[in-house]
């Protein structure tokens, strides 16, 4: 059950960061402003957040293997139109696609996993898949920088269009069946509910942090990290690539590290909101020290980032605790709505902020990226402060 979903996930994980190596061919290609870049990157985000609604009702009423693999199917044939595509607009509507497409595969193997598996061990099993993810995000740095001068990026999308395919057909076939909790739910019933977890307090002050601080670290990893190295860093691609692939490592290793600490702990009596609390805090300091460029070694700071940043991820387990079982689904989905809404907004909030400052060689300001990524960093701050004073009792 779990590699089928993993080989979904990793694609999905590809598919978001693989502009961030490709922007600059794009920009030649298509003569993209950085605005446009941000937008175009974005499609993925704003077709994934609508999606999201829908999938947690379909995950809960039809379960994770009919929805996954049916939506991959999807992610296939919008990768094939992004090759294929000769205009903005057929990018645009590919990325949408594949956005669409690949909407279900981390909360379809969550709504997989608590179907089989214990609450106790859903931390550790959602680190494992957030892990796998992370291995996407490590294909999508220098492994990808290497296959762009011998194959295109064209020839790349199809390569990704036909491991779609090859996902969803795992999933349709390997994946096993049980029985639904919400199988029986009427639609309406079903939509009504979801309105229920947007209305409960705790959902906002558990998942905001997930929201808004993990959603920005989607924006920067999936775009904007990658020129924000080569213009105020002044990195060359190859050495862009390398900070970006040991970024993403470090987000593997942590996704691994943390799922599997909150469980250890928790049989111990050690708080996961606690552990939540001091991987959200860590990754915000690191995050203001990126926005105000206060570090000179590039490396090991978004090493850090990366690493810490996956802590909020604990809030999908945390938040399944205030929900009955039959709507685990629609919880997860409901976070993530916020989540890809809030990193759709940093990836085309980026460049429009950036797109107000003169271009000098080539090269975005420096002054513009401390402005975008400085409002980005106040507003991590300001979820954390409201996180930090919450009780045990609460979550």
């Amino acid at each position: 059950m779990f590699a089928p979903f993993a080989a979904g996930f990793f694609l999905s994980y590809v598919f978001r960061n693989v502009n961030a190596v490709i922007a600059r061919d794009l920009a030649a290609e298509f003569s993209l402003s950085p605005a446009e870049i941000g937008l175009l990157t974005s499609m993925y985000l704003l077709s994934f957040t609508a999606m999201q609604v829908p999938v947690g009702v379909f995950l809960d009423r039809y379960g994770p293997r009919r929805v996954v693999a049916s939506l991959l199917g999807i992610a296939g044939l919008g990768a094939l139109g992004f090759a294929l595509a000769g205009t903005f607009g057929e990018l645009a509507l590919g990325r949408a696609l594949i956005g669409l497409g690949v909407s279900a595969c981390l909360m379809g193997s969550i709504k997989a996993f608590t179907l089989w598996f214990p609450p106790a061990r859903l931390a550790t099993l959602n680190g494992w898949m957030i892990a796998f993810g992370g291995v996407g995000g490590l294909a999508a740095t220098a492994p990808l920088e290497a296959l762009l001068a011998p194959l295109g990026w064209r020839a790349v999308f199809v390569g990704m269009a036909a491991g779609c395919v090859l996902a969803a057909a795992a999933i349709f076939f390997i994946v096993p069946e049980k029985p639904l909790p919400g199988a029986g739910e009427g639609w309406g019933v079903a939509f009504a509910r979801v309105g229920r977890i947007f209305g409960t307090p705790s959902f906002w002050r558990i998942g905001l942090p997930l929201m808004v601080c993990h959603g920005a670290y989607q924006a920067m990893q999936g775009l904007w990290l990658a020129p924000w190295l080569t213009d105020v860093g002044g990195l060359a691609r190859a050495a862009m690539a390398a900070h970006l692939f040991a970024t993403a490592l470090a987000y593997s290793i942590g996704a691994l590290f943390y799922g599997w600490l909150a469980d250890f702990l928790a049989d111990r009596g050690v708080s996961r909101l606690g552990l939540y609390k001091l991987g959200a805090a860590i990754s915000v300091a690191a995050f203001v020290v990126i926005a105000f460029d206060l570090a000179p070694a590039k490396m090991p700071l978004l090493m850090v980032y990366g690493f810490f940043s996956i802590s909020a991820a604990l809030a999908y387990a945390l938040l399944t605790r205030h929900f009955p079982p039959e709507m685990t689904g629609r919880v997860n989905t409901a976070a993530n709505v916020a989540m890809f809404f809030v990193s759709f907004l940093c990836q085309f909030g980026i460049g429009v902020v950036l797109r107000m400052f003169a271009v000098v060689d080539g090269r975005y300001s420096p002054d513009g990226y401390m402005l975008a990524f400085g409002l980005i960093a106040a507003a991590q701050c300001a979820v954390l402060a409201w996180l930090l004073p919450m009780k045990e009792s609460e979550a």
